[in-house]
């Protein structure tokens, strides 16, 4: 009897064992098979972008004129200070 339950267990582990095997096995499907037909493919030459370290041309110019900028510059000044103002009469 003590034999029989032993049998049954090692059948039981086998097939569990079976089954996890066949589980795994189709999960290892290949990726490019997962594709769909009508995909289109990578094109061979690089994208018209430019690299990463390249500038554009007129980068070294100035694109706003000193005296616009200066007044830029007075008014985030000026909104910095009203924000510490109130960030103080806040407290």
């Amino acid at each position: 009897m003590l034999a029989l339950r032993d049998l049954q267990k090692t059948r039981l582990a086998c097939g569990a064992l079976l089954i996890a095997a066949l589980a795994l096995a189709g999960c290892s499907s290949q990726i490019a098979d997962l594709t769909p037909a009508d995909a289109q493919a990578h094109p061979k030459e690089p994208g018209a972008y430019l690299p990463v370290h390249d500038l554009p041309p007129d980068r070294d110019q100035a694109t706003i004129p000193p005296d616009k900028r200066a007044k830029i510059e007075a008014e985030l000044a000026a909104a910095r200070d009203r924000q510490a103002v109130a960030a103080k009469d806040a407290k």
